[in-house]
């Protein structure tokens, strides 16, 4: 009987169609286990956190994030926390100073609620009166801009604005100079009410006229801004003349005419400003471009530098820095958009690929296969070369460090990270890990010696300032 059955073709053919079918499932299985298995063995760091316990709802969503200024006018970091409905403001030792219960304007997806997008905190601090104290600004749904106090919470003005045509409300505001005469300006941006949205329109203000004035009148607008989908519109002095670009797939200059244009085909997803170029006077800024050739630009405030791409591939994140202190200038990492086993390509100062890697060879064993998110250049140690740092995509999981030029994890700390954010809050230059599981804050300093104390703080840059009080998920 039994060699009967085997000689059947058709039981043998179901034989090694069922070998076939369980081999494939394991397989899938081994493939997806959401984590790597044959990842590389690190160890977790253990490093003692500060930890401040929030005084808010523990459930956040994607909607609301942090950012450090100075509220209380002592020289140090204070923490801003924004969740739907809540402005939390702590100190830099992580006493409470108040907690407002308000209607914050804040998004998730800003192609389709809105700016100011994911994890964007929605706020901005500044020393708007010149009365040594700070105030926080933020927008409701209502369009109301509402200025309080920094250091106590109170209530100083609520100012109604007046929306542009084509748009629900404002959605966006930045501190700025336009004028040259320091943080006096205000950016408002807005996304177009229909479709697929991206902040079209800007309107740049005298703050004293927003704060004074019966009909404040702008100082410039556009509606038709070439704005970072998914992000708010970045600023920076590009060409050190004491005044803000208005940054995107435009630049547009301090008194709102276009100083650059990219020839994009799609749009842009990222954008990072640095002195990547030291041999060139000013500041430049790295766009990234999604759809069409998918490429990666470098301008600065007066033209274009240069066009590249990797293997036409979406280059859908960015982090730059002096990843390789040996060559002249900054790298840029930037990594694919594959939902798992991402491959990072890094190109030099001038456009050249110099590297590349694919993750599953050098992340942690158990790190997500869907790689990493939300990725900062970090100065952690010390010396000149900067690390990267980020979390767990798509999950509320662990952060690490990392070497962009290599890949290599050099550091993985257990955590359940909703938002990780980077920044010096310990005032010795190097920055520290901040990060956000729900209603708790925990912030990782290095805790080795500084082997470098006597550099300047990064907070002396203006562009950093900008970008570390203007950021969310794709624009860290």
């Amino acid at each position: 009987m039994v060699k009967n059955w085997v000689k059947q073709p058709q039981w043998i053919a179901l034989a090694i169609a069922s070998f076939l079918f369980l081999g494939a499932l394991g397989l899938w299985r081994s493939r997806h286990s959401n984590t790597y298995t044959q990842g590389v063995d690190l160890p977790y760091a253990e490093i003692e956190p500060q930890t401040i316990a929030l005084d808010l709802p523990e459930e956040s969503g994607r909607s609301g994030g942090l950012i450090v200024a100075d509220v209380n006018n002592d020289d140090r970091r204070d923490f801003l926390v924004t969740k739907p409905g809540y402005l939390a403001v702590y100190d830099n030792s992580g006493e409470k100073l108040w907690v407002k219960e308000t209607d914050i304007h804040l998004t998730g997806k800003a192609e389709s609620q809105g700016l100011p997008g994911l994890h964007a905190a929605g706020v901005q601090v500044g020393d708007l009166d010149r009365d040594g104290n700070a105030e926080v600004l933020f927008l409701n749904s209502n369009n109301i801009l509402h200025v309080v106090r920094g250091d106590t919470g109170e209530t100083q003005q609520r100012i109604t604005l007046t929306s542009p045509e084509g748009a629900r409300h404002w959605e966006h505001l930045v501190i700025a100079n336009f004028r040259g005469e320091g943080d006096r300006d205000l950016l408002l941006q807005a996304t177009n009410a229909l479709g697929y949205r991206m902040g079209r329109y800007l309107a740049a203000y005298a703050i004293e006229d927003l704060l004074g004035a019966d009909n404040p009148q702008p100082l410039w607008t556009r509606d038709d801004f070439i704005a970072n989908a998914h992000n708010g519109a970045r600023l920076a002095d590009l060409d050190n003349d004491g005044k803000h670009e208005v940054l995107g797939a435009i630049a547009v200059s301090p008194d709102g005419e276009i100083s650059v244009k990219l020839p994009v085909k799609g749009h842009i997803d990222a954008l990072s400003v640095a002195d990547v170029r030291p041999d060139l006077p000013g500041l430049e800024v790295v766009a990234l471009e999604e759809d069409g050739d998918n490429r990666v630009f470098l301008y600065n405030g007066d033209r274009l530098l240069w066009q590249t791409h990797y293997k036409y591939q979406e280059p859908q994140n960015t982090a730059v820095g002096e990843f390789d202190p040996d060559r002249p200038g900054l790298e840029i990492w930037a990594r694919s958009r594959y939902n798992e086993d991402q491959k990072p390509f890094i190109f030099d100062a001038n456009g050249e690929l110099i590297g590349e890697y694919e993750m599953a060879n050098v992340a942690p064993r158990g790190w997500t296969l869907r790689g990493v998110e939300v990725i900062f250049p970090i100065h952690w140690t010390g010396e000149r070369r900067e690390l990267a740092a980020a979390k767990e995509r798509h999950r509320s999981g662990d952060v690490a460090l990392f070497e962009p030029m290599s890949g290599k994890f050099v550091l993985r700390i257990r955590e359940r990270a909703d938002r990780l954010y980077v920044a010096d809050v310990s005032g010795d230059w190097r920055e520290e890990i901040i990060v956000l599981d729900g209603n708790r804050l925990r912030v990782y300093q290095n805790p080795d010696p500084n082997p470098n104390p006597d550099r300047p703080s990064l907070w002396t840059q203006d562009h950093y300032r900008r970008s570390k009080t203007n950021w969310n998920y794709y624009n860290p």
